[in-house]
This record gives C-alpha cells, structure tokens and sequence, in this order.
C-alpha cells in the first residue's frame, strides 16, 4: 500500500515535470488558455453562484438563531457572516464542489483521449502531449480561480441581505455595519491564495488519473472517481496546513 502510494507520487511529479516544459507554440497556448478557462471557469460561475446566495441566506439565519442575547450588537450578525465567508466557505467549500464537476470534466476528457489513442498519435508526431493538453487547464483555473472567491463572496453576502430584507430577522442596516466592521483584507488575500492551489490540486491531479487511465470507458469513470476522492482529502489536509501557516 504505501509502496503505491510512493510510486503514485512519483509518477505524478514526473508528470508535472513534462506538462511544465515551455510550449513550443504561445500562440496556441494561450488559444488553449482562452478555452480552459470558458470551459472550466466561466462555465462554473452559475454553480458557485447559486451555491453562495443559498448559503449567504442560511449562514444569517443560523448566526441569528444563535445570538438571541439582546446584550450582543445584532450587527455581529453580519460580521460573522463574512468571516465565514471569507474564511472557509468561498474558498474551501467552494473548492470542494468545484472537485468534482472540473475535477471529473479534466479527468474524463483526457482519459477518453487516452484509451481512444488520440493522445498516443499525438506522441507519435512529436508533440509534448501532457504540455499541450494539461497546461493550459492547470494554468487557467489556478490564475482565475480567486476571481470566484470574490464572486462568491459578493453573492453570499447579497444572500444574507436578502434575507435580512425579506425576514427583518435583524434591522438591515445593523447587517450592513457588521459586513464594513473590522474588516480585514489579508483574509482575502488568504482566501484566494488557497482556491489558486486548490484548483491547482484539482487540475493537475485530475489530469494525471486522466492521462494514465486504462481500461476503456470503466477504466475513465474509474480514473474520475479517483480523482475527485483524491483532491477531496487533498484540500481539506492542504486547507489545515496552509491555515495554520498563515493565520498563526
């Protein structure tokens, strides 16, 4: 087991080292990165958002259940509500959700080129194949990903508003002063710094299950169960670390 594990690691490094080589053409790199990042990218903004209005709505309602004490400022309420945002919820857990649709995206259409032998053809003409097909993914979603951090906190925090408006569950403009109170834009910086290497972990690591997937349409839905049970732990174990390293 923990032979395999080595082996695994291994062959996974050695993988990035030729996906990192310079590309031979920037003309059509950048072509790929313009279309990963639509695919990947542009085409997760409605799921994210949706998710964050969802929760920003939720996370008020909780919070507010919870400080029932008329001794406590209700506009904690929405100071508390960022936090979490900014904290976990729009770059951990969006991260979380975003394993498994690019995750499996990544991992399923480079497996489907390998047991169809389209990457094989590939190699036989010359070309960097993991380079040309996997750079452009991991290079998009870890530069663009920070922007659905900031997305998703702006439509959390709308949710939460919505609520506060539609419920009166506390005054709005108590709400509106908690979301401006001590505000700290480090937290920002640390939230879009783990979505970039989360989505970094997600792209690269998916791409990898991909490229060496084996045994026909089985062997790619295994490669993308694999893949998205990997990065799943990956980023909880790699959220832990990077907390505890820049927050302490």
């Amino acid at each position: 087991m923990l032979k395999n594990v080595f082996v695994s690691v291994g062959e996974y490094l050695l993988f990035m080292k030729t996906v990192f080589r310079r590309p031979e053409k920037m003309r059509l790199f950048w072509r790929q990165f313009v279309n990963e990042a639509d695919k990947l990218i542009l085409s997760s903004i409605l799921l994210v958002g949706v998710i964050s209005v969802f929760i920003g709505g939720v996370l008020v309602i909780q919070t507010a259940s919870n400080l029932e004490n008329p001794i406590i400022d209700k506009m904690y309420i929405g100071y508390m509500v960022r936090e979490s945002l900014i904290l976990e919820f729009c770059s951990t857990m969006v991260a979380l959700i975003l394993a498994g649709k690019m995750g499996s995206n990544i991992s399923s259409e480079i497996g489907s080129m390998r047991i169809t032998e389209q990457i094989d053809a590939m190699e036989m003409m010359g070309v960097n194949s993991a380079g040309f097909l996997v750079l452009p993914k991991v290079v998009a979603v870890t530069l663009l990903s920070p922007l659905l951090v900031l997305l998703s906190l702006a439509l959390g925090l709308v949710g939460g508003w919505i609520v506060v408006e539609a419920t009166q569950i506390i005054p709005p403009p108590s709400y509106i002063t908690g979301i401006k109170a001590f505000y700290n834009g480090f937290y920002v910086f640390y939230s879009c710094f783990k979505m970039s290497l989360f989505c970094f972990m997600i792209s690269s690591i998916a791409a990898f299950k991909g490229y060496y997937a084996k045994g026909g349409s089985l062997g790619v839905g295994r490669s993308s169960t694999q893949a998205i049970v990997i990065t799943s732990i990956l980023i909880l174990l790699a959220d832990l670390i990077v907390t505890q390293l820049m927050l302490y």
